[in-house]
Order: C-alpha cells, then structure tokens, then sequence
C-alpha cells in the first residue's frame, strides 16, 4: 500500500479508513495503533466512553474517532457504521475483534443464558457488522474483513468451552463471509493465543514466567503482535489472501504432538 506524507506533521496518509470494534484497549487498541502508523483513519468502539476518549486521545484525535456502545446491540452496530462513513465518506477495513468470556467451568455446567450471550456478543454482532459494512462501502468499493478468533476456537479449550465454541464460529463466519463477499472483498480470521491483556489476565497473573515458559518462543503474545498480522490481512501484501485463519501463537501449537 503507498502511503503518502501529508500535512498533519508529515505522517504517512493511506486514503484508507477501518473500523474496529472493541478497540480501547488490548487487541484491538493494538491493531488501532498498526494502522494509524500505516496511515489509515480509524473509528475504534467500546462499551466505556471514558476509555474510548482516552484512547482517542493517546491514538491522535486527528486520525482517529471513537463511537462507544455495545457491540451486540444492532442498533449501535448501525450507527457506528453512520458515523463512519459521516466522517470519512468510505470503510475499506472491518476488524471484528469486540468479544466476551464471561464464564469459566465444565460444558456440562454451562448456563444456557450464558452462551446466548456469549454467541450474541462474540459472533452475532460480528455478522452484523459484516452486513452493514458491505451495504455501506464495500459491496461497491472492496476492502478487507478481519475476525479475531482464538486458539480457542480451533482446539479443546478446557474451562472456557463457552468462548471456544464462539470463535470456531468465527472461523466458519470468515469462510462463509469470504466465499460469498469474493472478489472484491477479502474475509480472514486471526486466533490468537493468550495475549497480555485485561481481558486474559486471568489466565497468567501471578504466574507470567511460567505461563510464558510453554511457549517455543518464550513469551505471551503482545497486542502489537496481533496489531502486525491484522494489517498484513488488510494490506496490498495479502491481496491474494481470503478465507484463512492466522495462528498467532508463539509457536504453543507445536508443544500438541506426541511427546
């Protein structure tokens, strides 16, 4: 993608615009972060204003605006969409990253309630944002979809069945959506493993070292790692790339054969 210098401090200027969901922090804050650097505008969302203003801010309110509510709720998946192309008249990149674990235990426990929830947020508002944005830009213009899965969702994940089950939908949601939105708009999936973040805190504090320790390149997964992956799937560079699921995973996969 070239990328030009304008006249906001000489910065590179793509001409493109992204939406991402659930981007004040974490993940999506780090992809937010890989695509002003590459130039691009960018409307980031979240549940919570004041962290959504913060990130704005530390993003650079001159490419970046935030649009807060909840993801599932279709109402604010519309007017985010209406907000966008307001504001930047187009939206080439979708990254649908806006997800929730909120239950840890056996399936055979799972509150039914609890996984409706899980699958409302994690995949329904996923597809949705996937609707609107192709109406709204890209079933006339193109442009690049990113989903963000799990490892989660392509191996047993003891303890979080819930949302392991949620994101094997995504992957199939990104097969289904690239086959049917080809040629002209590229759909992909991205499963992280655990990622230092609020949201997988859980799962390594007070115990990072050895949490890390499993991992063939010995570390957890920063945001900017999956930051990088999300704009390669979104850039000139992936251009014959639709329908895959990107394992970033620190090489855990590797610890799954026989020993």
């Amino acid at each position: 993608m070239t990328q030009q210098p304008n006249d906001d401090g000489g910065r590179p200027d793509s001409g493109k615009v992204a939406l991402i969901t659930g981007a004040s922090r974490g993940i999506g804050y780090g992809i937010a972060e890989a695509f002003v650097a590459r130039g691009d505008r960018v409307c980031i969302t979240g549940r919570n204003e004041d962290a959504l203003k913060e990130a704005v801010e530390r993003l650079g309110a001159d490419r970046v605006i935030g649009f807060p509510g909840k993801a599932h709720d279709e109402a604010h998946q519309a007017a985010a969409v209406d907000r966008v192309m307001e504001e930047f008249g187009r939206v080439d990149h979708l990254v649908n990253n806006a997800g929730t674990n909120p239950v840890f235990g056996p399936m055979a426990d799972l509150d039914l309630g609890v996984a409706r929830k899980v699958y409302e947020t994690n995949v329904i508002s996923a597809l949705g944002f996937a609707q609107l944005t192709w109406r709204a830009w890209q079933k006339e213009n193109g442009g690049a979809i990113v989903n963000i899965a799990s490892v989660a969702g392509v191996s047993a994940s003891p303890f979080i069945g819930a949302y392991g089950m949620s994101k094997a939908a995504m992957v199939n949601l990104t097969l289904q959506l690239a086959h049917e939105f080809a040629p002209g708009v590229r759909v992909n999936a991205i499963a992280p493993a655990v990622v230092k973040t609020k949201f997988a805190q859980a799962i390594y504090e007070g115990r990072e070292a050895e949490a890390a320790g499993a991992y063939p390149l010995g570390r957890l997964g920063m945001p900017e790692d999956i930051g990088g992956a999300a704009a390669f799937l979104t850039s000139d560079q992936s251009d014959w790339i639709t329908g895959q699921t990107l394992v970033v995973d620190g090489g855990i996969f590797l610890n799954a054969g026989v020993h």
